[in-house]
């Protein structure tokens, strides 16, 4: 789909053809349901992608999530990271030339890709590991920026449906799943992060002991239009689907309202109480 060219060493998105891509697939994004979002097969050289693999930093003595809602998560900064190549398609993911690739997808102007990667990177879930169906968090606490945007890129060749780990979009209502996505090798997919994008694989990978699912993740910002005083603040929202043994994260959920409710002055003592 996109195509790195090789300048002396640096591999390097060209803007134009970003521009062209993103203009003929704005159409499926923007009307998707149950939000907007696309799916895309072979986004990007397979050359460079098997290159991170090649790459891909070992998560010995890697500190995990391991809690109901994620467990045998890691996740790797690209800055941890010292494959050159790596860092140099990461940095390529931030690039004007890809701004203007989702720009023209998602019709949003403006986009801010964030030096930071404030939970992205190369991410790696492990056999029994799982990430509860969730709404994203909003705020770019640094940036002071509203999040807009998800990209992941799969990263898993021979990839068994027996597995598991399809990405799940469910409803705005948490009612149904309505699009699973196998995270196959060089597969991206692109959506909307709303309050309610509602997506994870919640259920436990069932890969043999020496696989894993790994993917590229990056994330997109804008300056909100009421000021970013104004946004209301979430962190990672996890949800419960129906008729599922999913645990409802109680702590978020009071740490929401307080947000919501309790006037600035007297948030610090609430948290207080609730830990």
């Amino acid at each position: 789909m996109l195509h790195l060219a090789k300048l002396n060493g640096y591999f390097a998105l060209e803007p134009d053809e970003c521009r062209a891509a993103g203009r003929s697939l704005a159409e499926r994004y923007q009307n998707a349901s149950p939000f907007p979002h696309v799916v895309i097969d072979d986004f990007l050289d397979p050359e460079i992608l098997r290159g991170v693999l090649a790459g891909f930093p070992s998560s010995e003595d890697k500190r995990y999530f391991d809690r109901d809602q994620e467990r045998l998560k890691f996740q790797f900064s690209p800055q941890e990271v010292q494959s050159g190549l790596i860092r140099n398609l990461f940095a390529e993911l931030n690039s004007e030339a890809f701004i203007g690739f989702l720009e023209e997808l998602t019709g949003i102007d403006g986009l801010i890709a964030d030096p930071y990667f404030e939970g992205g990177g190369l991410h790696e879930t492990k056999r029994g590991g799982h990430l509860g169906v969730h709404a994203d968090f909003n705020a770019h606490p640094k940036l002071k920026l509203e999040r807009k945007l998800n990209l992941l890129i799969y990263l898993n060749d021979d990839w068994n449906d027996e597995y598991g780990g399809q990405l799940e979009l469910w409803d705005r209502e948490m009612k149904a799943c309505a699009v699973r996505v196998k995270p196959v090798f060089g597969r991206a997919v692109i959506f909307s992060t709303a309050l309610d994008s509602f997506h994870g694989h919640p259920d436990a990978l069932n890969c043999p002991p020496e696989r894993s699912r790994r993917s590229i993740a990056t994330y997109y910002y804008a300056a909100p239009e009421e000021g970013f005083a104004a946004l209301p603040k979430r962190t990672t929202n996890f949800q419960t689907r129906p008729g599922s043994g999913d645990k409802p994260d109680w702590r978020i959920r009071r740490q929401h309202f307080i947000n919501d409710w309790v006037p600035p002055k007297l948030q610090r003592i609430a948290y207080r109480l609730i830990r």
